[in-house]
Protein backbone atom coordinates (compact mmCIF):
# COMPACT_ATOMS: atom_id res chain seq x y z
CA UNK A 1 0.00 0.00 0.00
CA UNK A 2 1.31 3.48 -1.10
CA UNK A 3 0.11 6.58 0.60
CA UNK A 4 0.50 9.67 -1.71
CA UNK A 5 0.49 13.17 -0.88
CA UNK A 6 -1.77 16.12 -2.68
CA UNK A 7 -1.94 19.38 -2.06
CA UNK A 8 -5.52 21.20 -2.14
CA UNK A 9 -4.77 23.11 -5.45
CA UNK A 10 -3.25 19.62 -7.08
CA UNK A 11 -6.82 17.87 -5.84
CA UNK A 12 -8.56 20.38 -7.40
CA UNK A 13 -6.95 20.40 -10.22
CA UNK A 14 -6.75 16.91 -11.13
CA UNK A 15 -9.49 14.95 -8.92
CA UNK A 16 -9.18 11.61 -11.18
CA UNK A 17 -5.43 11.35 -10.35
CA UNK A 18 -6.15 11.38 -6.73
CA UNK A 19 -9.03 9.14 -7.23
CA UNK A 20 -6.73 6.23 -8.93
CA UNK A 21 -4.13 7.32 -6.52
CA UNK A 22 -6.60 5.82 -3.43
CA UNK A 23 -6.96 2.86 -5.35
CA UNK A 24 -3.49 2.13 -4.50
CA UNK A 25 -3.26 3.31 -0.82
CA UNK A 26 -5.17 6.36 1.12
CA UNK A 27 -4.48 9.97 0.14
CA UNK A 28 -3.36 12.37 2.42
CA UNK A 29 -4.85 15.92 0.98
CA UNK A 30 -2.43 19.06 2.90
CA UNK A 31 -4.01 22.73 3.22
CA UNK A 32 -0.83 24.87 3.54
CA UNK A 33 1.48 22.12 4.10
CA UNK A 34 -0.21 20.60 6.48
CA UNK A 35 -2.21 16.96 6.76
CA UNK A 36 -6.08 17.88 6.95
CA UNK A 37 -8.34 14.92 4.97
CA UNK A 38 -7.68 11.40 4.09
CA UNK A 39 -9.07 10.07 0.31
CA UNK A 40 -9.69 6.41 0.19
CA UNK A 41 -11.84 4.24 -1.47
CA UNK A 42 -15.50 3.23 0.29
CA UNK A 43 -14.35 -0.43 -0.06
CA UNK A 44 -11.85 0.39 2.45
CA UNK A 45 -13.48 3.04 4.45
CA UNK A 46 -16.27 0.55 5.15
CA UNK A 47 -13.26 -2.40 5.64
CA UNK A 48 -12.11 -0.06 8.55
CA UNK A 49 -15.18 1.37 9.71
CA UNK A 50 -16.73 -2.32 9.98
CA UNK A 51 -20.67 -3.37 10.07
CA UNK A 52 -22.27 -1.84 12.90
CA UNK A 53 -25.28 -3.78 14.48
CA UNK A 54 -27.51 -3.40 17.45
CA UNK A 55 -27.51 -5.53 20.38
CA UNK A 56 -30.73 -7.04 18.91
CA UNK A 57 -29.05 -7.79 15.81
CA UNK A 58 -26.23 -9.07 17.10
CA UNK A 59 -28.22 -11.40 19.64
CA UNK A 60 -30.04 -12.80 16.91
CA UNK A 61 -27.12 -13.86 14.98
CA UNK A 62 -27.69 -17.51 13.21
CA UNK A 63 -25.71 -19.94 14.66
CA UNK A 64 -25.52 -18.04 17.68
CA UNK A 65 -27.35 -21.16 20.01
CA UNK A 66 -24.45 -23.04 19.03
CA UNK A 67 -21.43 -21.18 20.96
CA UNK A 68 -20.87 -22.51 24.19
CA UNK A 69 -20.50 -19.16 26.70
CA UNK A 70 -20.08 -19.85 30.00
CA UNK A 71 -18.58 -16.85 31.79
CA UNK A 72 -17.07 -17.14 35.30
CA UNK A 73 -19.10 -15.71 38.28
CA UNK A 74 -18.57 -12.42 39.26
CA UNK A 75 -17.67 -12.19 43.34
CA UNK A 76 -18.40 -8.39 44.74
CA UNK A 77 -17.70 -8.04 48.26
CA UNK A 78 -19.51 -5.42 49.70
CA UNK A 79 -17.58 -2.66 51.61
CA UNK A 80 -18.31 -1.46 54.69
CA UNK A 81 -19.49 2.45 55.53
CA UNK A 82 -18.23 4.48 57.95
CA UNK A 83 -20.93 7.47 58.16
CA UNK A 84 -19.31 9.00 61.40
Amino acid sequence: MSITSFSSRELNHDVSKAKKAANKGPVVITDRGKPSHVLMTYSEFERLTGKRRNLVDALSMPGLSAIDFDPPRADIAPRGVDLS
